[in-house]
């Protein structure tokens, strides 16, 4: 019997000299945390063995002397409000060191209590009092280092127009016929590109202290506090650069009412603002978030999907937003640079959202890329329809180029930049929209429109009760349409055929005017064997009568492509003055001098005045 007593004794000695040996290995400055969480687990175990009740009342007695001096170490600094890791790293390492060991303490009070016993739990009330303390000052310590250490990016990561950036001249087709369009590109070239481009958002020298906190926040089962803390801090700072980006909270409904030339604006800041977003900063917050609790399996991936889901739902609303409001015309460019930038992101969105508590995320992008294609494709349809049903109650004064001539086709100019887009878009279809398939879709997409804008043109032509003005407006919107498309871009999509065939039709035109025009004047200066001198002179007066009239009226007409008028001008000219000229040239004699009002060269003067329109438009043309 004594020697079983004195067998369990040098037992008892034995694993007391180890339990003190893996508490002393828990307490060192030089091991990880991995092997300081290792001798927790050491000491756990040893602490749950079976122990004799004196054994028990050694080991609270032992406890209380641990617990009271790791409580004094934490206590020191509830009365010292410095920021505990600005003081160094040896003083945050001693911290830790005590919090280890209060929440180590913690268990081997949990294990004594299950025998009973006052004394353990009045221990242990202290120890997880003392260690909710800690886990506050943990908390306030990570949001001073993530403050204090958080980086600033570089100017050209930001490189977005300013809160105050102007608002396109966007112009609607509906605007009045007598306002000129600009020519003009919408397309948004989009500023600084990042192609995967991480960068660190705390400085790289403090993801040890960071994770250090993780890790006894976690080992305590603090690890929604921590969690909590970390994802709020992130979420404000993200809120902080929508700020900066100039990207609003808006809701829906806010910015359906929205005007369009406004809603173009933030269409652009949004399309920075998605880019920077998902391809800079969310890629980033990833890698920070693995960085510091990826160790705990899938807690980083749910942490960041928090942080990251208000922001993102927040671009993808107003995206939703932009698409269930008024298909306008004006809008068809925004939609298109919206759904390039999506299509661009799609492999950033897959990647960052890749996990299941990401899929809703990852879907609603998905879905509202779908939703622009679709809203992009209708809106297209729709500008076919409006061009085609333009209205107009009184003709287009001078006879120049119609305002829907030159919206069209500067609209058709800047479609063709989106050409790879739209022949995506397009080349799926059905039902009435049939007509859009094609080997290149958007070729036979812009022949419609065109075609569409010919027969508008024409109608329009149908208000002019002077058919030699009727003449000169399909003239010159015809010849407008062929010069923006030939030599240009647009010569794929329409081809060579298409400018011949419309080239001959502004130039039947231009036959016709003269024809209506000069023809019956031009009968009463040909010779028709009727020489009687009353005769000539009624010819000629009548003659001068009508070019007078001609001149009148025709010099306020606008032909405003210089080439064009100058073609005009001389074509007329040769068939006027030759025929003119061989008139009095012949029957001076018969006439008299004195009954010749023009000379030759007087009347071409006046030919050469023709077309240069109302006065107001010659002058900005000489400015």
């Amino acid at each position: 019997m004594t020697d079983f007593a004195s067998t369990y004794d040098d037992e008892e000695h034995v694993l007391a000299a180890f339990h003190h040996l893996v508490k002393a290995l828990g307490a060192s400055k030089n091991v990880t945390d991995d092997v300081r969480r290792l001798a927790a687990d050491l000491d756990t175990h040893l602490s749950t063995r079976p122990k004799t009740p004196e054994r028990k009342e050694d080991e609270t007695k032992e406890v209380e002397e641990q617990l009271k001096f790791a409580r004094k170490k934490v206590m020191r600094w509830e009365s010292n409000r410095s920021m505990i890791w600005a003081l160094g790293r040896e003083e945050a390492a001693d911290y830790l060191q005590a919090v280890y060991e209060i929440q180590r303490l913690t268990e081997s009070l949990t294990s004594l209590l299950l025998s009973g016993g006052g004394k353990q739990k009045e221990l242990l009330d202290q120890a997880n009092s003392v260690l909710q303390m800690a886990m506050v000052r943990l908390e306030e310590e990570l949001i001073d280092i993530l403050s204090k250490n958080k980086q600033s990016f570089e100017p050209d990561y930001l490189s977005f127009h300013s809160c105050d950036e102007d608002v396109s001249s966007d112009v609607s087709l509906v605007s009045t016929e007598a306002e000129s369009i600009e020519e003009t590109s919408r397309r948004n070239s989009g500023g600084t590109e990042h192609e995967d481009h991480k960068i660190d958002l705390v400085h790289p020298s403090v993801i040890s202290d960071i994770k250090s906190i993780a890790n006894v926040m976690f080992a305590s089962r603090y690890n929604q506090e921590f969690c909590d803390t970390f994802v709020s801090f992130w979420k404000d700072v993200l809120d902080e650069y929508f700020f900066t980006l100039c990207v609003e909270k808006l809701s829906i409904e806010e910015l359906s009412k929205m005007e369009s030339k406004q809603l173009c604006s933030k269409i652009k800041k949004w399309n920075k603002a998605m880019k920077f977003i998902i391809r800079v900063y969310l890629a980033s917050e990833k890698r920070l978030f693995d960085q510091v609790l990826g160790e705990f399996g899938s807690t980083y991936k749910a942490c960041f999907i928090e942080t990251a889901k208000d922001s993102m739902l927040c671009l993808l609303n107003f995206g939703e937003a932009v698409v269930i409001g008024p298909r306008e015309p004006d809008k068809l460019f925004r939609l298109l640079d919206m759904y390039e930038v999506l299509s661009d992101l799609i492999p950033d969105v897959n990647t960052l959202f890749s996990e299941e508590a990401g899929s809703f995320l990852r879907t609603e992008f998905h879905q509202l890329l779908i939703r622009l294609g679709g809203t992009v494709k209708a809106t297209l349809l729709k500008f076919g329809h409006d061009v085609a049903s333009h209205p107009s109650t009184s003709p287009f004064p001078a006879g120049g180029i119609h305002p829907l001539s030159r919206y069209v086709m500067n609209y058709v100019n800047t479609i063709a930049a989106y050409s790879d887009t739209l022949n995506l878009l397009l080349r799926v279809q059905s039902g009435e929209d049939t007509v859009l398939i094609h080997l290149c879709p958007l070729a036979s997409y812009l022949r419609l429109l065109t075609s569409n804008l010919e027969s508008n043109i024409d109608n329009k032509s149908r208000l002019y009760r002077d058919p030699s003005l009727k003449h000169i407006f399909m003239m010159n919107n015809i010849h407008y349409m062929v010069r923006k498309i030939r030599g240009s871009a647009l010569e794929e999509f329409y081809g060579v055929e298409w400018i011949k065939e419309y080239t001959r039709k502004f130039q039947q035109h231009e036959t016709s005017y003269e024809r209506v025009t000069w023809s019956p004047v031009l009968s009463l200066v040909r010779d028709d064997g009727k020489n009687g001198k009353a005769v000539l002179r009624e010819r000629l007066r009548s003659f001068n009568m009508a070019v007078e009239e001609v001149f009148k009226s025709q010099t306020t007409w606008s032909i405003p492509d210089d080439e064009l008028r100058k073609d005009l001008r001389i074509s007329t000219s040769q068939k006027v003055i030759q025929a003119y000229r061989t008139f009095t040239g012949t029957k001076s004699a018969i006439i008299g001098e004195k009954f010749i009002k023009y000379t030759a060269d007087e009347l071409e003067n006046h030919i050469l005045d023709l077309f240069e329109g109302p006065p107001s438009l010659r002058n900005s043309r000489r400015r």
